[in-house]
C-alpha cells in the first residue's frame, strides 16, 4: 500500500468517525456532552490552523538551514547562473 492510499484510508475513517461523533449518533465515552458539543464542531478549524503552522515552520526552517547544506546550494547556484547565462544568449536583460 503506497503511502497516499494510507494516508487516503486513514483520512476516511478519521473523517467517518468524526461525522458519527459530530451528528451524534456514537457517544464518546468518559466525556461529557456538553464538552462533546463545544469541542467538535471546531476540530476541523484546529486541524487547519495547526497544518498551517506546521508548513509555515518547516517552510521557515527549511530556509534558515539552506546555507547548511552546501552541496544543494552550490548545484543550486550553478543552475542560477546557468538559466542566466541561457536568458542572456536569447536577448533577455537578467539582473
Amino acid at each position: 500500500m503506497s503511502r497516499a492510499q494510507r494516508f487516503a484510508t486513514y483520512a476516511a475513517i478519521l473523517t467517518a468517525i468524526y461525522f458519527l461523533v459530530f451528528f451524534q449518533l456514537v457517544p464518546v465515552p468518559l466525556v461529557e456532552e456538553e464538552t462533546v458539543n463545544q469541542l467538535i464542531p471546531v476540530i476541523p478549524w484546529w486541524l487547519l490552523v495547526s497544518f498551517g503552522s506546521y508548513s509555515l515552520w518547516s517552510l521557515g526552517w527549511g530556509l534558515f538551514t539552506f546555507r547548511d547544506c552546501d552541496d544543494a546550494y552550490e548545484e543550486l547556484m550553478g543552475e542560477i547562473s546557468m538559466a542566466k547565462a541561457d536568458l542572456r544568449t536569447r536577448g533577455v536583460t537578467v539582473d
